[in-house]
């Protein structure tokens, strides 16, 4: 996860919004069907010339299913795992890739690297045969992302027309730190890069310089196409999430906004964050 370093304290005037009733689904398990069970796969998807890890979570039923995409954070220690099994038991496949060069995948770590694998990622689910062998409606594919997830989320979901909908999870608004000064960036990347291949601070740092035009400004207008959730915590970050949905408001965009007194992780909220997310999820045309 990334540990932000943002000039200014979140204002403290914000407050949670009301609990809500998490779904049963959250609870509950669904009935097994003998014929066609929840399963978990092992995938491996080609991009950049290499083959990244990721798993599926497929539910039960002969489908197809609507289907998340879920993208985690920089490095990753927080995959929310425990939110694609919620999605799961309400009926979602979800596809949980890990970016090359991260937690085993082979090649490179990048931050532009990741944006190339969060598109190879959506061909792979789109694929026919993928599709059909995972149950997948690739007609109703929705990304969701967490902290520098949610930014790869935020500019693969604005590039792409044929997405149902976009999680932002306490994102992180990478393309803002292009202009911060060096030691930050440095010190930013010397925190977060465990488990990733083939960087070094410097090395990170370097190109997260190379990252301005990729940034929520950047997404605003194409984000404005989709049905988006906020989700944002009392974690430094929420400030740059709030300007990027006013943009996204001003430009006739559908964003539904929950800010909850929690970490970055979410370590005191995960029923609140599962029972958001579906909530979210039910309400999709």
């Amino acid at each position: 996860m990334i540990r932000w370093m943002l000039a200014g304290a979140l204002s403290m005037a914000m407050s949670a919004v009301a609990q809500a009733a998490p779904p049963a689904a959250i609870f509950t398990d669904p009935p097994v069907d003998a014929a066609h069970p929840a399963r978990m796969e092992v995938l491996h998807i080609p991009t950049g010339g290499v083959e990244v890890n990721a798993i599926a979570y497929v539910p039960a039923g002969a489908g197809p299913h609507p289907t998340v995409v879920l993208f985690h954070g920089l490095p990753g220690n927080e995959k929310n795992l425990d939110l694609a099994q919620a999605m799961r038991r309400a009926g979602w496949t979800v596809v949980a890739p890990n970016y090359r060069g991260s937690w085993g995948s082979p090649g490179t770590f990048s931050f532009k690297g990741n944006l190339d694998d969060a598109r190879a990622v959506l061909a792979y689910v789109r694929d026919p045969a993928n599709a059909a062998r995972l149950q997948i409606d690739a007609k109703k594919l929705v990304l969701v992302g967490h902290s520098m997830g949610g930014w790869v989320t935020s500019q693969t979901a604005a590039a792409d027309a044929d997405v149902a909908g976009a999680v932002l999870i306490s994102a992180a608004d990478v393309g803002r730190i292009a202009a911060a000064p060096e030691a930050m960036r440095i010190d930013l990347a010397k925190n977060n890069m465990e488990a990733l291949a083939g960087v070094t601070p410097q090395s990170m740092a370097a190109e997260m310089a190379t990252l301005g035009g990729h940034g929520f400004a950047d997404a605003a207008p194409g984000l404005a196409k989709h049905p988006l959730l906020v989700l944002t915590a009392d974690d430094g970050l929420a400030p740059g999430a709030e300007a990027l949905v006013l943009d996204v408001k001003r430009r006739g965009g559908k964003v539904r906004v929950v800010h909850v007194a929690t970490d970055h992780g979410w370590n005191t909220a995960r029923i609140r964050l599962e029972s958001e997310v579906l909530a979210w999820l039910a309400g999709l045309p």
